[in-house]
C-alpha cells in the first residue's frame, strides 16, 4: 500500500493546498492579530509549515506499521504518543534553529519565538494526530474495499461451484436412461441400438464441448435438445412428436446451458412413458415485458398412474435460475386437464 499523498496527483495537490492555507492563516494571525512584522510573519510561517509538510508525508510509514490488525490498541497508543512527542519536539526546535541561526532573526522576534515554543509544541501534536487519523482512515477504507472485493470474488466462486454442481446433476440421468434403452435394443433391434449409440455420441460430444460454459445461446441449446429427442424418437417412433415455434430473433439470446433438458426429460417421462397415445411436445418462445419466455408443453394421460420422482430436475432449474439471475420466480409450472406447461423466464437485460 503506497503513501496516499504521493500515490496520486490529486491527493498531493490537496495535501499541498491544505498546507498553503495553513501557512496563510498563520501569516494573518502573526501579522494582523499579534502585530508582528509582515516579513517575519511570512518567514516564520513558511519555515515551520514547510518542515511539517515534509514530516507529514513521512508519517505514513509509522502509521502503516502500527496498524490495529497487528498490534494491541494500548501498544499503538503508547507508540503514537512517543512518536507524536518526538515529532513535535523535532518540529519545534528545528524551526527554532532555522529561524535563529540560519535566517538570523533578532530583537523582539526572538523573544516572541521563545515564548511561543510551548504553543508550537502543542500545535505540532495536533498536526500529528490529524495527519495520523487521516492516514488510518485511508488504510481502513482501502482494507474495506479490498474485503468487499474478496467477499465478492468468494461469492462468485461459491456461486460458480454451486452452478457447476447443479449442471452436472443433469447429465447422469439422461445417460443412464439412454444406456438402458440401448441395452434393451441390442438383441431385439441391433440396428436401432447402433443408431442410438451414434446419436448418443453426437449428443455427448455437443454437451462436453460446452461443458464449462454456464450460458450458451438458445440456438445451441435447441440443437442439443433435438439430438436428445432424436434418440428418444428411435425408442418411441410412433408415440412422440415435436413441434417448434421459435422466433428467430431470440436464437442468439444466452440462456443457462442444459436448462431445458430436465423439462424435456419430464415431458418424456410423464408423457411418453405413461401414455398409450401419441404425445406432442411443443417448444415455443415469446416476449413478456423484459423477459424471454421459453414454453414447453406436452399432453399426458390423466388416467395413467404417475411415476413418483424426487423432483430433482425442477428444483435444479429453480436453483440455477435463482443463482444466475437473483430472482426466484423464473420458472412456472401449470397442469390443466391433460396438458402440462412449463415456462422459463430469461431476463433480457442480462443479455
Amino acid at each position: 500500500m503506497n503513501n496516499p499523498i504521493i500515490n496520486t496527483k490529486n491527493n498531493f495537490l490537496i495535501y499541498s493546498t491544505i498546507w498553503v492555507v495553513i501557512s496563510l492563516v498563520q501569516i494573518i494571525i502573526l501579522n494582523q492579530i499579534l502585530q508582528l512584522p509582515l516579513d517575519y510573519s511570512i518567514t516564520d510561517s513558511i519555515a515551520y509549515n514547510v518542515i511539517f509538510y515534509s514530516i507529514g508525508i513521512s508519517l505514513w510509514y509509522p502509521t502503516k506499521f502500527m496498524n490495529f490488525e497487528r498490534n494491541k490498541f494500548s501498544k499503538i497508543i503508547l507508540n503514537h504518543s512517543i512518536v507524536a512527542l518526538l515529532t513535535s519536539i523535532l518540529w519545534t526546535y528545528v524551526g527554532y534553529y532555522l529561524l535563529i541561526y540560519v535566517i538570523k532573526i533578532s530583537g523582539n522576534e526572538i523573544i516572541f519565538l521563545e515564548k511561543s515554543l510551548l504553543y508550537r509544541f502543542i500545535i505540532g501534536i495536533l498536526f500529528y494526530l490529524i495527519i495520523v487519523l487521516v492516514y488510518y482512515s485511508n488504510i481502513y477504507y482501502d482494507n474495506f474495499k479490498k474485503n468487499i472485493i474478496k467477499e465478492y470474488e468468494l461469492q462468485n466462486l461459491i456461486k460458480e461451484s454451486e452452478l457447476k454442481t447443479l449442471k452436472y446433476q443433469i447429465n447422469p440421468h439422461f445417460i443412464f436412461n439412454s444406456l438402458n434403452s440401448i441395452s434393451s435394443l441390442t438383441y431385439s433391434e441391433p440396428t436401432k441400438a447402433r443408431e442410438m449409440i451414434i446419436k448418443l455420441s453426437d449428443y455427448l460430444r455437443s454437451t462436453l464441448s460446452t461443458n464449462e460454459k454456464q450460458k450458451r445461446d438458445l440456438q445451441t441449446e435447441l440443437n442439443n435438445i433435438k439430438l436428445y429427442l432424436e434418440i428418444e424418437k428411435i425408442r418411441f417412433p410412433d408415440k412422440l412428436e415435436i413441434f417448434e415455434n421459435i422466433d428467430s430473433k431470440y436464437l442468439n439470446i444466452e440462456i443457462p446451458s442444459m436448462i431445458l433438458q430436465p423439462l424435456i426429460e419430464n415431458a418424456i417421462k410423464h408423457g411418453v412413458y405413461e401414455s398409450d397415445e401419441k404425445v406432442v411436445i411443443k417448444i415455443s418462445t415469446s416476449a413478456e415485458n423484459e423477459y424471454l419466455k421459453i414454453i414447453i408443453e406436452n399432453n399426458f394421460d390423466n388416467n395413467a398412474l404417475p411415476k413418483k420422482g424426487k423432483g430433482i430436475g425442477l428444483q435444479n432449474i429453480k436453483n440455477r435460475l435463482s443463482l444466475m439471475y437473483k430472482q426466484d420466480n423464473l420458472l412456472k409450472i401449470a397442469k390443466t386437464n391433460s396438458l402440462y406447461t412449463a415456462i422459463i423466464f430469461i431476463p433480457l437485460e442480462s443479455n
